[in-house]
């Protein structure tokens, strides 16, 4: 079994089609990542520049004192989801030091998406050091998982990495709770069901029976894991990630696998009438 990698389109909320993936949430080669210093120097800007770490009062209040924590932050022009597995291999020398810290400590640090586009956003994901291993020259190569969601509520340090107050974020109950959840995340197994078939068939792979995708996950955790399945498109995950309803969540990825099957179902169509194309 193959999940598609999609690209976020720029002009419509679909996503189209780049080639598959592995059946894991993620490629288990560790990426090798050295931060744009482009980027970094957003951080020693945060003042002048209003969209950094964006906390206001977009955030729904004031957390509570002892709901805030302390987290060093290691932004990436990636989305971290909880339950998704993200392999990393560290050599920049401020990330170094960061490990070195967390080795003692308690291995968990705060996985923020960043780009140079769109700054730097306030929502990410706890990322748990499960395995690790210390090379001579010492880099590292780190096995993580995502944990809990948070909010940054304010930035305590900008050297030699990031570290932040950060507040934790669940999921609202659905408003007036008529939301069948099981429903929707069925929807949704079955779009993505059908998304992989057709991916398979114009990659010229056999189409296979998909099999269960739900792995008796609950609803709220299926959530993150079809929107760690649409990687290519960061912000596009990075908005699942934000959304603090499930139900919302559900029926945005619904959409966008609607959305991406509708391409799918064309092009299938299309090769079928030029098969050589």
């Amino acid at each position: 079994m193959a999940l598609p990698q999609l690209l976020h389109s720029p002009s419509s909320s679909s996503l189209t089609l780049k080639h598959c993936l592995n059946p894991h949430f993620l490629d288990p080669s560790p990426r090798s990542l050295s931060l744009n210093p482009s980027l970094l120097r957003r951080h020693h800007r945060r003042q002048r520049n209003p969209n950094f770490l964006r906390c206001s009062a977009s955030s729904g209040g004031s957390p509570k004192s002892d709901d805030v924590v302390e987290l060093p932050l290691f932004p990436l022009p990636l989305v971290l989801f909880p339950g998704a597995i993200l392999p990393l291999q560290i050599f920049e020398f401020r990330y170094r030091m960061m490990m070195h810290t967390l080795l003692h400590t308690d291995l968990r640090f705060g996985v923020i998406y960043s780009d140079s586009d769109t700054g730097t956003a306030d929502v990410g994901c706890v990322g748990e050091v499960v395995k690790h291993e210390r090379l001579v020259d010492d880099r590292f190569f780190l096995i993580c998982k995502g944990q809990e969601r948070f909010r940054v509520t304010n930035l305590v340090r900008t050297k030699p990495y990031l570290v932040a107050e950060v507040a934790w974020l669940e999921d609202r109950p659905t408003g007036d709770g008529t939301e069948d959840l099981e429903a929707l995340s069925s929807e949704v197994e079955n779009y993505m069901k059908d998304v992989i078939r057709l991916s398979n068939r114009l990659n010229g792979k056999p189409e296979k029976e998909v099999q269960d995708l739900r792995r008796n996950l609950f609803p709220t955790p299926f959530s993150f894991f079809v929107g760690s399945t649409f990687e290519g498109a960061p912000r596009e995950q990075q908005a699942l990630l934000e959304l603090e309803d499930t139900a919302m969540r559900l029926k945005r990825e619904k959409e966008t696998l609607r959305n991406t099957l509708n391409y799918l179902t064309a092009a299938s169509a299309v090769k079928d009438v030029f098969p050589s194309s």
